[in-house]
């Protein structure tokens, strides 16, 4: 069943679609208000996709239920992975590529875009994704299920552009395990552009910055 979305169109007959997903505990309308900051009046039209992740029990937090892409069962979220769970949420994200697809996207004009939880989704889903994609955004995030991903990429994506950011400070996903997962697919051939900001875990108007300029030079790529 497809995900509930939260859906924003620039302009009518989009051309280009975001897929982002939010992080732990989150919905779909936390980036809402990104995109009047983000979007350049240049673009072509674009598609914004905010899927709400399911509800499931998170151990690290008592078993609470709430909107997640996988369980994380303690503070080294590195450690103890949840496959199972990474492994649904990727399907989910291909059900939604696909779904841009059928209404006249074609993934190479797919860009991925996550934070934290989210970002680690559209990482590890991206670069697995068997048709070329636009690129991929992880923002205060981390590549989970990494001594993987050699075995399973995508051929057809070893090249993708990915934006990186991370804060210095940041108390959820340490910038050290940011900069790992960077230096990890940057060995495995993508094409990644990493960024710091002294910052916790959050976004910054610096970083908005950047990835507009980012964004700007893959819609004129694509």
């Amino acid at each position: 069943m497809a995900l509930p979305c939260v859906e924003i169109e620039t302009a009518a007959h989009p051309q280009w679609s975001i897929i982002w997903l939010h992080g732990l505990g989150a919905n779909g309308h936390d980036f809402e208000p990104i995109v009047p900051e983000l979007v350049d009046p240049a673009w072509p039209p674009l598609r914004f996709v905010f899927p709400h992740a399911p509800e499931r029990a998170i151990t690290i937090n008592g078993g609470m239920r709430m909107p997640a892409w996988y369980d994380i069962s303690g503070q080294e979220i590195a450690q103890k992975q949840d496959e199972v769970g990474i492994r649904a949420s990727i399907k989910l994200l291909e059900e939604l590529i696909t779904r841009e697809h059928d209404r006249g996207i074609a993934p190479a004009h797919v860009l991925l875009a996550g934070f934290s939880q989210g970002g680690a989704i559209v990482l590890s889903g991206g670069v697995r994704h068997s048709g070329k994609l636009g690129g991929i955004i992880a923002l205060s995030s981390y590549l989970p299920l990494a001594e993987k991903t050699a075995a399973e990429c995508s051929a057809e994506n070893r090249n993708l552009p990915i934006f990186i950011a991370h804060g210095t400070h940041d108390p959820v996903v340490a910038h050290a395990l940011g900069l790992m997962s960077h230096d990890y697919l940057q060995q495995l051939g993508f094409a990644v552009d990493w960024h710091v900001y002294p910052m916790q875990h959050q976004l910054c108007l610096e970083e908005i910055h950047d990835l507009r300029a980012w964004i700007t030079a893959r819609i004129a790529a694509g």
